[in-house]
């Protein structure tokens, strides 16, 4: 991987591909490595970038805490080192919380948004203590368990749940818990989206047991102008379980 420092920390990323820059990022507690089927099926259509969020992957995982909008402010400083002005930015679930605070804080550096098996609500309070209870079990006991109980809530393919219980496994447990408290700290979206100009996408799987389809639904009430595309065949990990379909939604911004 290739790797750049921003805001003080180690960043790394993959590029491929040519064309209009489109940022891919992955949910939590996962890696780019979710985007690998997805890839090779617009790398003709797109400059790809596939950073590792900080605290995951092969990036830093600064022992302070963080919330998503530093996340968001790596992902620019990682645009202006590699001279982008403006990208398309598509997030899967946590990914896709942190392109919204992006696009809150500097809209006029997106050529569009993507949410892929996210939504743009914030927690109710139930989930919001639910996430520093996890995250403190995390810190406390690693990401062990959550290997094994995680992946089955992601996707019923067995094949999947194991690729994704390896992905869980070498993350970094700090980095997963800041990023869980961070989630939970995210504010209401919903009413930011009549302000955005740029073409907005969400891709929710059907069978998404996470995030119920109905968010996405209820944000396109909202913002009629978003483009929804539903995946029958999907549940929470679309780039996995439908590559085809999700590189084909992801054309919507070419």
């Amino acid at each position: 991987m290739l790797k750049a420092t921003v805001n003080g920390i180690e960043l790394a990323y993959e590029r491929r591909g040519r064309g209009a820059p489109l940022i891919l990022l992955h949910g939590h507690p996962l890696d780019h490595t979710i985007w690998e089927d997805v890839a090779p099926l617009l790398e003709d259509d797109f400059d790809l970038i596939l950073p590792d969020l900080r605290g995951f992957g092969q990036s830093a995982a600064p022992r302070t805490p963080y919330l998503l909008t530093d996340m968001a402010a790596d992902l620019l400083a990682l645009m202006d080192v590699l001279g982008l002005g403006r990208a398309v930015l598509a997030g899967h679930s946590m990914g896709g919380y942190i392109a919204l605070a992006f696009a809150r804080a500097w809209p006029e550096r997106l050529a569009g948004l993507g949410l892929v098996a996210s939504h743009v609500f914030a927690d109710p309070p139930e989930r919001r203590a639910s996430r520093y209870t996890d995250a403190a079990a995390i810190e406390k006991h690693g990401l062990g368990a959550l290997a094994q109980t995680f992946p089955p809530k992601l996707t019923p393919d067995p094949r999947l749940q194991a690729r994704l219980g390896e992905i869980i496994a070498r993350q970094d447990a700090w980095g997963a818990a800041q990023s869980m408290r961070a989630m939970a700290e995210r504010p209401d979206a919903s009413p930011w989206l009549a302000e955005f100009d740029f073409p907005i996408l969400v891709v929710h799987g059907a069978a998404d047991a996470l995030v119920p389809l109905e968010r996405a639904r209820q944000a396109k009430a909202l913002a009629p102008r978003i483009h929804l595309v539903e995946l029958a065949d999907a549940a929470h990990m679309p780039m996995m379980e439908a590559p085809e379909a999700t590189a084909k939604a992801l054309r919507f911004f070419i």
